[in-house]
């Protein structure tokens, strides 16, 4: 697995849909931008079978530096949950696809078969 950035989203969609990478970076940026400014001001935000994004307030509460065992105050503040859709789930509970490859893979053919080895 690795980490896949936003400007490797932006040269995948780039690429599928033979739109030009600055078109795509904009539009990308301009959705990003607009998905923080609903969450800023409290709305939900509902893909439908992708997921939900909403905020929530956390609860001030009392933490402990482990290195130190020092109590610390953790002031109150405001989260970004997530929460999974459906077409989501599902597709992430299917086995993970294969990597794609730029060039064909040449498969060795086996020395032996299964069959072939008997005790």
């Amino acid at each position: 697995m690795g980490t896949i950035t936003k400007k490797d989203l932006i040269d995948q969609i780039a690429e599928r849909s033979k739109m030009k990478r600055p078109l795509v970076k904009m539009v990308v940026q301009d959705f990003l931008d607009q998905v923080i400014d609903e969450l800023k001001k409290g709305n939900r935000l509902e893909f439908r079978d992708f997921g939900v994004f909403e905020v929530k307030q956390r609860a001030a509460r009392t933490a402990q530096n482990p290195k130190t065992l020092e109590r610390v105050e953790v002031p109150a503040k405001r989260t970004v949950k997530f929460k999974i859709g459906r077409l989501m789930r599902e597709s992430l509970e299917e086995p993970p696809a294969r990597p794609r490859v730029a060039a064909p893979v040449v498969v060795a053919k086996p020395r032996m078969s299964a069959q072939k080895i008997e005790a």
